[in-house]
């Protein structure tokens, strides 16, 4: 009871910035050319950042048993890569996948699926909101992320992970999706690569073989088809510069619930 309880007023402090922003972008789109409106819109997401440090980065999004499964997991977004490689990588059932780590990290490196099942690996069921309307909850096993990152050894300089992804950004095949999580959500306990979904192997409208696991953050932070990770001190040098393919289009970065 009191899980739920704290999660609902995670849920609560989320909502309500986020519902003020959507609000002020629906009717305000003059406004995000003038020099003071995106700083208004900064200033928000601090909020939102803020609120969650308050009340615990660490702390645990709401878990669930087996009864309350939904009874499907739609797909959200791409449900099929249009990209070559990786539809070569699918049709020969991941066997050559290999994800590669680099970046800020003292050990680059690349695993196959296999090494990735070997890592110390977490189960839960949780909750999906997606920005589109829609939750479902259901049963996620990976490998945690921090057991990753602890065996190529992250340099003190890195602040984000950085998830390079499969599916192309733009519908002529260009541009590859990515998305990024800063070192607290990359270390917290419930953060992982996901490769099974209600016991089975991930499907590919789910985002096979990998995808990001960060539970306590919107669904659009749950990267996808992911088959780089980069570890950085900024943005500066990636694609828009503001963390994420949707964050380059004016969503917020952090985006707890």
């Amino acid at each position: 009871m009191k899980l739920r309880a704290r999660s609902s007023r995670r849920r609560f402090l989320a909502r309500g910035v986020g519902a003020a922003g959507a609000a002020m972008l629906s009717g305000c789109d003059a406004l995000s050319h003038t020099e003071w409106f995106p700083k208004v819109l900064a200033a928000g997401e601090t909020l939102n950042r803020s609120a969650h440090h308050l009340i615990g980065r660490r702390a645990m999004a709401q878990e669930f048993s087996t009864a309350d499964l939904s009874p499907d997991f739609r797909s959200n977004g791409t449900s099929m890569p249009n990209n070559p490689a990786y539809q070569a990588l699918a049709a020969a059932s991941f066997a050559d996948y290999r994800l590669e780590v680099g970046g800020l990290v003292q050990r680059p490196a690349r695993f196959s699926l296999a090494e990735l099942r070997a890592l110390p690996s977490r189960t839960q069921i949780t909750r999906h909101d997606c920005v589109e309307g829609w939750s479902a909850i259901a049963k996620w096993k990976g490998a945690r992320l921090a057991a990753l990152l602890d065996s190529v050894g992250v340099k003190p300089e890195a602040r984000y992970v950085v998830l390079h992804c499969a599916d192309p950004m733009e519908e002529d095949g260009t541009g590859l999706y990515y998305e990024s999580i800063d070192m607290d959500d990359a270390m917290h306990v419930q953060t992982l690569l996901a490769y099974e979904l209600n016991d089975r192997a991930l499907p590919i409208k789910n985002g096979a073989p990998i995808r990001l696991r960060v539970e306590r953050q919107l669904g659009y932070k749950h990267a996808k088809y992911v088959l780089r990770l980069e570890l950085v001190e900024s943005f500066s040098r990636i694609a828009g510069g503001m963390g994420g393919y949707w964050e380059d289009q004016g969503y917020e970065w952090y985006a707890g619930i």
